[in-house]
C-alpha cells in the first residue's frame, strides 16, 4: 500500500532503518531505503521521493552535504534531518541547509512518521488551495507551489512555502511563535520556537528587499503590504 507515496530514507544503522519502514508502511508510504551518502543522493535524485529522512552522520558523505547538493539543483524534496547530536548550532545549521524539519537521536519511530506526514499533508492542503495570492511585488502560485518576486522565481523549501502561505493568508494578523509551530508544522515542535525563527530569516533572505514579513517584538510575525 504506497498511495501516500515514497519516503527515502537513508541511514546507515540498518534496525533504525527497519525500524522506520515498518512504521511508515504502516501509514500507506512506500519506502527506500540507502545506508550511504552518495546512494543516498543518487536515490534523491532519481526516485522522487515524497519526503526524506536523512541522516547527519553517514558513510561517503555526510546528509548535510547531500541536503546541499539537493537544494544547489533547485531539487526542493522535504528534508527531516536525523542526527545523534543534540545540539542548537547542529539544529540550526540543517535548517539553514534547507532542511525541513529536525530529530535527534534516540527518537520515538511514531514522532519521525508524524512528521512525515505533517510535512505530505501540508504539501497536499496547499495545492487544494484557492487561485494565487499576490502582496506587493511577491505572488504565490498555490497550486503549482510557485513563488515570483517581481516576475522573478524564488526557491523555497517546502516547509518556507508553507509559512510564506501562512502568514499571507491573512495579512496584518500577528501569529505567535507558538501559534505557527501549531499551525504550519502541525506539532509542537520538540527544536523549539527557534525552528521559527531560522525559516523566517531564510524567507526574508529569499525574498530580499519584497519581503513583507515584519518581526513584532515579544509576540511573533506577520506581513504587511507596506512592507
Amino acid at each position: 500500500m504506497t498511495e501516500r507515496g515514497l519516503v527515502l530514507v537513508v541511514e546507515d544503522e540498518k534496525p533504525i532503518s527497519d525500524l522506520l519502514r515498518l512504521y511508515l508502511q504502516r501509514e500507506g508510504f512506500g519506502v527506500h531505503a540507502e545506508f550511504d551518502g552518495p546512494g543516498g543522493l543518487t536515490a534523491a535524485r532519481t526516485k522522487h521521493p515524497v519526503a526524506v529522512i536523512l541522516d547527519v552522520g553517514l558513510p561517503g558523505m555526510d546528509g548535510t552535504e547531500i541536503c546541499r547538493m539537493l537544494r544547489a539543483e533547485d531539487n526542493w524534496v522535504p528534508v527531516i534531518f536525523c542526527t545523534a547530536r543534540d545540539d542548537e548550532v547542529d539544529r540550526v545549521l540543517g535548517l539553514e541547509l534547507g532542511a525541513d524539519d529536525y530529530v535527534t537521536k534516540p527518537f520515538s519511530p511514531r514522532e519521525v512518521v508524524a512528521r512525515v506526514k505533517s510535512l505530505v499533508r501540508r504539501s497536499n492542503l496547499v495545492q487544494r488551495g484557492a487561485g494565487p495570492m499576490q502582496l506587493g511585488p511577491i505572488v504565490v502560485d498555490v497550486t503549482r507551489r510557485r513563488v515570483l518576486v517581481e516576475d522573478e522565481e524564488v526557491q523555497l523549501t517546502a516547509t518556507e512555502f508553507d509559512l510564506l502561505t501562512h502568514l499571507m493568508s491573512e495579512p496584518g494578523r500577528v501569529f505567535s511563535r507558538d501559534q505557527l509551530l501549531s499551525e504550519v508544522w502541525g506539532y509542537a515542535s520538540s527544536v523549539g520556537t527557534r525552528t521559527v525563527d531560522v525559516h523566517v530569516a531564510q524567507l526574508r533572505g529569499k525574498l530580499g528587499d519584497a519581503s513583507p514579513i515584519r518581526t513584532v517584538r515579544g509576540v511573533g510575525y506577520s506581513v504587511e503590504s507596506d512592507s
